[in-house]
Formats: C-alpha cells, structure tokens, sequence
C-alpha cells in the first residue's frame, strides 16, 4: 500500500502541539492595516488553537502529524 500525502498547504499552517492540539495562525493581519486600531492588531499577534468543529479536517489532511 502506499503511503499517504499529508496536504503540503496544511503542512506549513498547522502544527500539532504535544498535547495534541492544533495550533494555527491569526488571520485578518496581512494587509488593510491602517484602518485596524492598534489594540486590534496586537490582539491578532501570536497564535491561536484550532476550534474543536475543525480538528478533525485538519487530522485528516496531516496524517503523520
């Protein structure tokens, strides 16, 4: 049997904590910045865990996660 691709895109906007959570980046934090307030775009900083209605796409796109 062969082996299964993990999904290159989710590869590199995912990992996988030891606990086994899913950690993701914040989004809106690209471009459009000047009109965010500054407590927004602190608040958008660092990274967040995936919700729980969403872990399972994600396991199933990185299999040897």
């Amino acid at each position: 049997m062969p082996k299964m691709k993990t999904k290159s895109g989710a590869a590199k906007r995912f990992k996988v904590r030891g606990s086994g959570s899913i950690k993701r980046s914040q989004a809106f934090k690209r471009h459009i910045l000047t009109k965010k307030t500054t407590k927004a775009k602190r608040q958008l900083r660092g990274s967040a865990e995936m919700h729980a209605s969403d872990v399972r796409m994600v396991r199933a796109m990185l299999p040897y996660a």
